[in-house]
């Protein structure tokens, strides 16, 4: 099960392809544009948010609702575009035409730079259209596909914000998975707390107002996972892993924890390991959830717990210095984006990537071609494992 991504921020539209899914598992429009549409709200986003409003369009691999087990095509157009045809179309144009004006100005904190000296780009453009967080729409598609089949699986993904600009939420552990959701939804940056959800507004309001931006951590938690999937036998088949390269192949993340994550490093062992236990009804399970539901590369059918750290977005109204690379001369860099904190919207892209990664581990530990077998498959290997 994989998935490829093609188009630019600025460009007719963005693809997603994805190879892999099951025949006859129930798929419809809706259930990707509810995730398209999170993605574009939170607290802090810019004014690229009102003028795209992002709905999917299946163009092959469904049928009367239902997925035919051949490569699934998702389409979302830019509804910009008009605007962008003469600088972002595929026709050769004249040299004398303005829209030739190339961007050789490289902003910190971007691929500007380096995806120029690795492509030859001259014109900038050609690297940040593609570079652009916008990509993450067709990620959230591919996600939105991925929930799906997790979801018909009884596997439940949610994301919530844990903190922005070093204001934590705190709420009660206990809480179910729906219960998140159902508040992170009704909150303007997706926290728990409403007590850090008015200091986060106010500090993404500051940075605004000081030309700036800011960062923070969002949180990924799963219900659901039956224990055993992943592996340990081989360094890339470790999922836990595999859940980190993704998140880290998000715009911006830069680490990522599960469960206590780098506080293990501050604890004894006795502190940090999850004691097993065992009942009739549930099997195994542990009395913590410290390792935040993985042990050796595979979970442990323990909630899945997993945070990622975002960066400040890096396009600031207040320019941070560069250098031309035409004539070499300093200068501030250009704006193209203005978003404050895009860490609400980030969560929902997390919460994507990693549901991708945790059904593609699925597929890979069931039989995948057709999905009623997959699921009696899954039902079969969670009794097998309670009475183990």
């Amino acid at each position: 099960m994989r998935y490829l991504t093609a188009g630019e921020s600025h460009g007719k539209q963005l693809t997603t392809i994805i190879e892999g899914i099951p025949s006859h598992l129930p798929l419809l429009n809706d259930q990707i544009n509810e995730s398209l549409l999170r993605r574009q709200g939170g607290y802090g986003r810019g004014r690229r948010m009102q003028i795209e409003k992002d709905l999917v369009e299946i163009t092959a691999g469904v049928r009367h609702g239902y997925t035919l087990g051949s490569p699934i095509s998702l389409v979302i157009n830019n509804d910009d575009f008009k605007h962008w045809r003469n600088i972002m179309g595929e026709n050769p144009i004249p040299d004398d035409e303005e829209v030739r004006r190339t961007i050789s100005r490289p902003r910190p904190g971007h691929a500007d730079l380096n995806g120029g000296m690795k492509y030859g780009h001259r014109d900038l453009r050609n690297v940040l259209e593609r570079s652009s967080a916008r990509e993450t729409a067709a990620r959230v598609a591919a996600g939105a596909v991925a929930k799906v089949l997790l979801n018909e699986l009884g596997i439940k993904v949610g994301a919530y914000v844990r903190e922005i600009a070093g204001i934590v939420s705190s709420f009660d552990e206990s809480m179910t998975l729906e219960e998140r959701v159902d508040i992170a939804e009704a909150s303007p940056v997706r926290t728990l707390d409403k007590k850090a959800e008015k200091e986060m507004m106010d500090a993404i309001d500051q940075a605004k107002k000081e030309g700036d931006s800011i960062g923070g951590v969002v949180e990924v938690y799963v219900e659901g996972m039956p224990p055993g999937v992943g592996s340990y036998v081989q360094y890339d088949r470790k999922l836990d892993s595999r859940i980190a390269g993704s998140v880290v192949s998000i715009n911006a993340f830069k680490g990522v924890e599960f469960g206590i994550g780098f506080e293990a490093a501050r604890r004894n062992g006795s502190k940090v390991h999850d004691e097993i236990a065992w009942e009739e009804s549930r099997g195994y399970y542990r009395k913590t959830n410290r390792l935040g539901g993985f042990e050796g590369g595979m979970t442990t059918g323990m909630p899945l717990v997993i945070k990622g750290v975002m960066k400040p977005i890096p396009t600031l109204y207040k320019p941070l210095q560069s250098v031309d690379i035409d004539t070499k001369e300093p200068f501030a860099a250009s704006i193209e984006r203005s978003d404050s904190c895009a860490v609400p919207a980030a969560g929902v892209v997390m919460e994507h990537v990693v549901a991708f990664e945790l059904a593609r581990a699925m597929m890979e530990q069931f039989p995948g071609d057709y999905f009623p077998r997959m699921k009696q498959a899954v039902d079969a290997y969670r009794e097998e494992v309670r009475r183990f």
